[in-house]
């Protein structure tokens, strides 16, 4: 009898425990910046992929390396450099600071984060339930590549 009650604890304290994600290291830093600081790392962040975008063409050219690149990661910079005509850096900071504010999303990528404040800066509404009802998930698209 002893046994069964101690398999049954076991199992409870497993099943009882929802999983959750673990702190990726990028999260974890991001939640000991100030506002401020934030917007200096998340320019940083953009002006690096935008080089590393720039570095490869003129190295390979355009090619599978290049085109991964910008699919993957400069495609989404570029339109957030777009934007920053009409938004604020801290507006993407705020949204990227509402992404991680919730369990669920501190194992995700910086890049999940930044189509999150992307897509929500880019939304109608003035609430978080206006913008919700209003995103569009379809693929991010910035027009032409230009330099």
């Amino acid at each position: 009898m002893k046994r069964f009650w101690i398999a049954l604890i076991l199992v409870q304290c497993v099943w009882a425990q929802p999983e959750t994600p673990s702190l990726t290291p990028i999260v974890a830093y991001w939640k000991t910046l100030k506002p401020d600081q934030k917007e200096v790392f998340l320019f940083s962040y953009l002006t690096q992929v935008y080089d590393t975008y720039t570095s490869l063409k003129s190295e390979y050219g355009y090619n599978e390396i290049t085109t991964w690149y910008y699919d993957e990661k400069a495609e989404l910079v570029f339109a957030i450099f777009d934007q920053l005509n009409t938004a604020e850096l801290s507006e993407f900071v705020q949204w990227i600071d509402e992404f991680y504010s919730h369990d669920m999303n501190v194992g995700q990528s910086f890049d999940e984060a930044l189509k999150f404040a992307y897509r929500f800066q880019q939304a109608e509404g003035n609430t978080i339930w206006e913008k919700y009802q209003h995103l569009d998930f379809d693929k991010i698209e910035v027009g032409e590549d230009s330099d």
